[in-house]
């Protein structure tokens, strides 16, 4: 099965479903080199062209990973790429850092780790408050005239920061959570989106692995997912009570709680009139054929509706400091 193409913003063309980087750095625990760089062209097999990484993800080394797919099959891939998380806190306690200067040092530092002349969609990851975003993207800009990027993305940005910024270069797409147990990006981010024509990429649409009914019974102390308050003592059980209804409904429609659960961003996306591409990630090929398959599948109003309200029994903030994501600024914004 060969997936189909969209468009985001900017005249980026890419595949409807792309690949999230991010698991292969063994961010949720110990990951295979081979295994990742196999898994990685079995999706490019299969059509899925926008593949996803950041400086971050493994202190540099996913980036080191994907240019193990170049010069071979660099014209295949729409390579995305992200900037702005710092690895520690700087001098005022924050992990993210967007003034000009920096995006030009972590640009050549990326592709110099991906060994290759450009990137074609690179993000600004997270929101420096001290840098007003008219600067970064500016930056962003210079570095299109170069040649060394094609487009620009935003990561977990407001409405307000995404219009800031597309006023001065055009966006092409806007990548934020989204998925059955994480919809705030509904209220203000994903219309502006659509009224400006900018792209939406789905992060994390299997909500980390829960609502695919892959997660572990004990989750290790190294993964990341015990950072997030949804997977704490706390939150989990009422959680996977949330996968739980995921499955019943995979189980009567006849596909698998990963296809449903993707299924599900497509037909919002539809909906919200959005072009919307979901990035899972996962270290197996198996999993990509699971997902990759669920960009044609269908679900039932019935069954819409019932997915439609479990973000209401959620328990757990998706991040422990609500002004990480886009939804702790904007209830600043709109207070």
């Amino acid at each position: 099965m060969m997936i189909d193409r969209t468009s985001l913003g900017d005249a980026l063309t890419t595949s409807v479903q792309g690949f999230g980087g991010m698991a292969l750095a063994e961010t949720y625990g110990s990951a295979d080199p081979a295994e990742s760089l196999a898994t990685l062209n079995h999706a490019i097999d299969l059509g899925i062209t926008l593949i996803d990484t950041a400086d971050v993800y493994g202190g540099g080394s996913n980036e080191e990973l994907i240019a193990k797919l170049f010069p071979a099959r660099r014209d295949e891939i729409e390579l995305a790429s992200k900037f702005g998380i710092l690895s520690q806190p700087d001098a005022d306690g924050l992990k993210a850092r967007g003034d000009a200067a920096y995006v030009h040092e972590s640009i050549d530092r990326s592709l110099a780790r991906l060994k290759t002349d450009r990137i074609d969609l690179y993000y600004y990851h997270r929101v420096d408050p001290r840098v007003p975003i008219e600067e970064t993207v500016g930056a962003l800009s210079e570095l299109v005239t170069a040649g060394k990027i094609r487009h620009i993305g935003l990561s977990e940005v407001t409405a307000l920061e995404l219009e800031r910024a597309h006023a001065v270069h055009p966006i092409a797409a806007v990548q934020s959570e989204w998925s059955i147990w994480s919809r705030d990006v509904e209220d203000y981010v994903i219309p502006t989106a659509a009224r400006l024509g900018v792209g939406f990429v789905a992060y994390s649409p299997l909500g980390r692995g829960l609502l695919a009914a892959s997660i572990p019974t004990v989750i290790e102390s190294t993964d990341l997912r015990t950072h997030f308050p949804r997977f704490g003592a706390d939150s989990i059980d009422t959680n996977r009570g949330i996968a739980e209804v995921v499955k019943n409904i995979a189980e009567e429609e006849g596909h698998t709680p990963a296809q449903v659960a993707l299924a599900w961003v497509y037909a919002h996306g539809r909906s919200a009139e959005v072009k919307v591409v979901p990035i899972p990630s996962t270290r197996r090929a198996s999993r990509v054929d699971e997902n990759v398959a669920a960009a044609s599948i269908a679900l039932s109003g019935a069954s819409l509706a019932t997915l439609d309200e479990l973000a209401e029994r959620v328990a757990g903030e998706r991040a422990a400091d609500p002004l990480w994501i886009s939804r702790g600024r904007e209830q600043k914004e709109h207070a």
